[in-house]
């Protein structure tokens, strides 16, 4: 699967054995680490990237995709399929390497992917939690057509602080 984007030399596509170098190149950086959840470590390791690529490519309701700009995979973008009562909600969620912010990309590859997942219509609702010191998502996410639904006060310990996080959302149309 590619899904292209707005910028012509920025891709969307599943993981590959050969992204494992340039995964941990870009996401052992304690300021991407900083605005991800717990489930993203650091350090990232060459173990780390292996375990990753396994996971994002196995069968799954969820989808796990790697940004590629100029033919090499520079962050990730992918929605978590809700269980149970929220099998139709997802938990939308990206990063970039930080060489690499601030270009349009992390833009460009929301917008491909709420493309896709709408064309699908395998989600009702797309949820994105962001951190409060990180306006700049905040920012990509109503580009998208996300929506701010709530401020989420003292609900995240990160980096040794507790902060606010911010929920955005995106609704299916009915």
């Amino acid at each position: 699967m590619n899904l292209a984007t707005s910028r012509p030399e920025c891709i969307l596509r599943r993981w590959r054995s050969e992204d494992k170098p340039s995964l941990v190149h870009h996401a052992n950086n304690p300021n991407v680490w900083r605005n991800l959840t717990h489930s993203f470590p650091h350090p990232y390791t060459p173990e780390e990237a292996e375990s990753w690529v396994a996971i994002a490519n196995a069968p799954s309701t969820s989808l796990h995709l790697a940004v590629v700009f100029n033919g090499e995979a520079v962050g990730g973008i992918g929605a978590i399929a809700g269980e149970g009562i929220f099998q139709r909600t997802a938990q939308f969620g990206y990063w970039l390497g930080e060489e690499h912010w601030h270009k349009g990309l992390a833009t460009a590859a929301a917008g491909a992917l709420v493309e896709h997942l709408r064309a699908t219509k395998a989600f009702a609702r797309l949820e994105a939690p962001v951190f409060a010191w990180n306006p700049r998502s905040m920012r990509v996410l109503e580009k998208v057509g996300f929506v701010r639904e709530a401020l989420l006060r003292r609900s995240v310990f990160k980096d040794g602080q507790l902060i606010d996080s911010v929920l955005y959302a995106l609704v299916a149309e009915a």
